[in-house]
């Protein structure tokens, strides 16, 4: 296969391929993650020598709760101690149950799943849009029954999901969209933040997100009765205002609380939140703009109603052929050597041989018709998510907290691999 030409900001493609022996395009590491200086260690300490440590004793996971819903613009907001019970609360206080079907994507992490299934709900999958990696939300009408009790679309990567078209529909039948906004700090649809469209939005501040505590998570609204049952399922089916020899409770629930040493975190962290979302903006805008000369490389694309993207990740399709046919892991193996270090992503959710045990185990036949779940796998066929996860490859958002430099040395790498992807037989 012929070199291809490679533009002038991408550097010279010349050089033996570094998997072959050659010298690598880079060699200095990427910007490490977590960031935090003495705003953390200070914030630690005074929480440290409060001797009040959990909610309930101190005030700080209050100021977490409002300083966040001032920076997403939503007039509830509660803590949680991780995304995954922030979904899972979120769940619980909008009924969902046994019996009821959950539309969701394949393309996200198994914690969107794991909270359809705890509720003993069937997950019901709406394929990708293959160019943005996002639900294809022209596909969700026809997933709807009259067993169906949510929406969950994911803002995948820091995207945003076309919520223009899956509140529509959804709002046409009164079915609740919870807005899985993980990995979407600070993102926009239409100048709104996400998260504040749905019923709820959920948010994750584990340890490798955009803001981060090691573990936490957040519901918002902008109901204020959904949120008192969504505080009473996270507080062990407590209200807010009890004592603590008060053993009444006004529902079921769970302890899934949020510590005063994460919310102080947070809000450390939060004082760099919109700095560092600028500068992964900044740099995925130029990465994309040289990614987008080299042949074979096609960078995700945001929906126009997407305003403002987190790039939780920055992704990417690899298409083989213009590779000389080497097959995706030859190529990151290849860019690894190069110094840029990336991933394939996600596998297909709805063929999970877990997901298939448990449709087919013995409490879900118990819930749902015998030919409901025969026909279960057929109807979630997924062909273009199939699609996506054997082209896709991401970079974390650290490498975009790097120096224009840092971008070009990525596409240079990944040209590099291209001009030379006849040499990878070699290997």
């Amino acid at each position: 296969m012929a070199a291809a030409a490679v533009s002038p900001a991408l550097g010279s493609s010349n050089g033996r391929l570094a998997l072959l022996g050659g010298e690598p395009v880079r060699k200095e590491a990427f910007p490490s993650w977590p960031k935090s200086d003495a705003v953390e260690e200070k914030a630690l300490l005074d929480v440290l020598r409060s001797g009040k440590w959990g909610r309930g004793n101190g005030k700080v996971v209050d100021e977490f709760e409002k300083k966040y819903a001032e920076l997403v613009g939503a007039p509830h907001v509660l803590a949680t101690a991780n995304g995954t019970s922030a979904l899972f609360t979120s769940m619980n206080a909008l009924g969902v149950g046994p019996g009821d079907e959950v539309v969701v994507p394949p393309y996200t992490f198994v914690a969107t799943l794991n909270v359809v299934l705890l509720q003993h709900a069937l997950p019901v999958f709406v394929d990708t849009d293959i160019e943005t990696f996002q639900m294809d939300a022209r596909k969700v009408e026809g997933k709807i029954t009259d067993r169906t009790a949510a929406i969950v679309p994911v803002h995948m990567a820091g995207g945003a999901a076309d919520l223009d078209h899956i509140l529509r529909v959804a709002g046409a039948r009164k079915i609740p969209v919870i807005e899985d906004a993980c990995q979407a700090h600070l993102g926009e649809w239409r100048n709104r933040k996400l998260g504040t469209l749905g019923a709820t939005g959920c948010f994750s501040f584990q340890a490798s997100k955009n803001l981060n505590c090691g573990e936490g998570g957040a519901v918002v609204t902008s109901d204020g009765d959904l949120m008192e049952r969504c505080y009473g399922f996270h507080n062990n089916g407590r209200g807010r205002k009890v004592s603590s020899g008060d053993f009444s409770y006004r529902q079921g629930g769970a302890n899934l609380r949020l510590t005063e040493f994460q919310a102080a975190m947070l809000l450390s962290q939060m004082t760099r939140l919109e700095q560092q979302s600028r500068a992964r903006e900044d740099n995925a805008r130029y990465l994309t703009s040289l990614l987008e000369k080299i042949p074979g490389i096609r960078p995700v694309r945001n929906y126009a109603g997407c305003t403002r993207s987190a790039w939780h990740l920055y992704m990417f399709r690899y298409d083989k052929e213009a590779f000389a046919g080497a097959d995706r892991g030859l190529f990151l193996r290849a860019l690894a050597a190069e110094g840029v270090r990336a991933s394939g992503g996600y596998s297909p959710l709805n063929k999970e041989p877990f997901l298939k045990e448990t449709v087919l185990s013995k409490a879900y036949r118990r819930l749902y018709p015998a030919k409901l779940l025969a026909e279960w796998a057929e109807r979630n066929a997924c062909p273009e998510n199939d699609k996506l996860c054997q082209q896709a490859v991401w970079f974390t958002q650290t490498m975009l907290l790097g120096s224009r430099g840092d971008m070009e040395q990525i596409a240079a790498a990944m040209a590099k691999v291209q001009a030379q992807a006849g040499e990878l037989r070699k290997v």
